[in-house]
């Protein structure tokens, strides 16, 4: 039995085999294991569901639970903390086994957001993460705009402006030209589909100037003074300098980090292989010397032992595939420790230090766009626009006798 496993002293361990749900304490507490959590917090875990499923037993394993049940079940008013850890644990278990019971959908616009989706997939091609910022400002915009129970109809142009307005004192004119991007789809779906009268989608989107912003791209002596700033006795310090040398050398943004897997380096061919998020396309690159030896270091001393696939991984349990915000957060962390001068950067500047050095080492702009996944060169040059000088360096001349022109 997994319990064995040293997970409790022997002197306690009856008190889990000869438990009436021993069969749930096993399963759960493999899983536990294979999630990383820890062994106090397994032992913790296991008490109190221990404690909660105990008077329901018999209890089958194939017995399914919602959240309502959960919260029935697990809740232990004198220590409220851990046992609202515990059943948060118990949901990913339930979820994980197959033996949770979704709710049902209370969401209004259910079937127009299902839709819209299905639309943006298929009819447009976008890639997931993409088609979850335009879902999340739809659901946004009618859970602001209209009332509870309202039907899709009563909708308005001082309604939209409303939501416009009310986001634009939450985020900046960069951030809001997005969104209002994004809700001008969802409106122009819509009318399209006879919900909304034509003339809802024509709504104005916030101007962006080229140029009126500075650079993003971080000045290639600070990023290897960042990279050797960071701390890699540590398995969470060996993860984000191999995560932050990969973006800096290969370009990769922040969404194609938790797409790299295991398989994603082939050791014999010497290449490495990036799923580009935005474009939804596959690029080979050849894997360097260098970035061998910095992946090979951290898969040795720095990825917690696992099956799961992927590359990099959360450094808290459970374990699972790290996200673009855990990724921010750690170049935010990483930068205030180094004491460098990069308080405005974001670890986007890495993927434009990544262009500006291929354009210093004359490296075409058509071919640096490709490398970036960029599908317009006018994409690119944003990333290069201080390098007006160097441009007419690398420019292609022109054919035939200029002066005919």
């Amino acid at each position: 039995m997994t319990t064995r496993l040293h997970i409790y002293p022997h002197k306690r361990y009856y008190r889990y085999s000869d438990s009436p749900v021993a069969d749930w304490l096993d399963d759960f507490a493999a899983w536990l294991n294979a999630a990383g959590y820890c062994r106090p917090v397994v032992r913790s875990h296991l008490s109190a569901v221990r404690l909660s499923l105990e008077p329901l037993a018999p209890l089958p394993l194939d017995t399914r639970f919602s959240r309502t049940d959960l919260e029935q079940i697990v809740a232990f008013p004198g220590r409220p903390e851990p046992h609202r850890l515990a059943r948060l644990a118990f949901e990913r278990f339930l979820r994980d086994r197959g033996r949770w019971i979704e709710p049902r959908s209370v969401e209004p616009h259910a079937e127009l957001i299902a839709a819209f989706s299905h639309y943006l997939v298929e009819m447009r091609g976008l890639a997931p993460a993409t088609v979850e910022q335009h879902v999340w400002t739809a659901r946004a915009f009618l859970r602001t705009a209209l009332p509870e129970g309202a039907p899709l109809a009563d909708l308005s142009d001082v309604d939209v402006e409303g939501f416009i307005a009310e986001r634009s004192r939450q985020m900046t004119r960069r951030s809001l030209g997005g969104e209002a991007s994004r809700l001008r789809v969802f409106l122009r779906f819509c009318v399209e589909r006879a919900k909304l009268p034509e003339g809802m989608e024509a709504i104005d989107i916030p101007r962006r100037y080229r140029d009126e912003r500075p650079p993003r791209a971080i000045a290639w002596p600070l990023v290897l003074q960042l990279l050797d700033s960071i701390d890699r006795s540590t398995p969470v310090g060996l993860r984000d300098h191999t995560v932050f040398y990969l973006m800096a050398h290969y370009g990769l943004r922040t969404g194609e980090v938790p797409l790299l897997t295991l398989d994603s380096v082939d050791w014999q061919a010497g290449t490495l292989r990036i799923q580009q998020s935005k474009t939804r396309s596959v690029l080979l690159l050849p894997l360097t010397e260098p970035a061998a030896d910095v992946l090979q270091r951290y898969l040795r001393d720095g990825r917690p032992p696992t099956e799961r696939p992927e590359l990099f991984l959360r450094s808290i349990a459970p374990i699972g595939p790290i996200t673009r915000g855990a990724i921010a957060q750690a170049f935010r962390r990483r930068v205030r420790r180094s004491g460098l001068p990069l308080d405005d950067a974001s670890p986007y500047g890495l993927r434009h230090s990544f262009a500006m050095r291929l354009l210093d080492r004359n490296v075409g702009v058509k071919a640096i766009g490709d490398l970036l996944g960029h599908r317009h060169l006018q994409t690119t040059s944003v990333y290069l626009r201080l390098q007006a000088d160097a441009l007419r360096d690398v420019a292609l001349p022109l054919p035939g006798d200029c002066d005919a022109y």
